[in-house]
């Protein structure tokens, strides 16, 4: 959930994470070909990032059932940086750690 809240609140600034995630939509449905499932994912995230970047900002940080199933497939892989996604996860631990 943190990582798609960074990636929403990024989009402002970087609406071009759209065209990221689209290549990787790309990229993933063509090795994938063979399974229905993941295909049909990655079909309703296309359509998903075709909204205005608000709608798309909200669904990532939804928390309904629907939003959940969506982020398990996120394609934003790559908008983050190596070191913005690690800091976030060590972050996340430490939150774990302390509660």
């Amino acid at each position: 959930m943190e990582l798609s809240r960074a990636i929403a609140s990024g989009l402002e600034v970087h609406p071009e994470w759209i065209d990221v995630a689209r290549a990787n939509l790309d990229r993933w449905e063509q090795r994938n070909a063979h399974a229905p499932g993941l295909v049909r994912c990655y079909r309703e995230w296309r359509g998903l990032l075709e909204l205005p970047l608000a709608q798309v900002r909200a669904l990532l940080v939804e928390e309904s059932e629907n939003a959940r199933r969506l982020r398990q497939s996120s394609p934003f892989a790559g908008a983050l940086t190596a070191r913005q996604v690690w800091q976030i996860k060590e972050r996340c631990r430490d939150e774990t750690i302390g509660a």
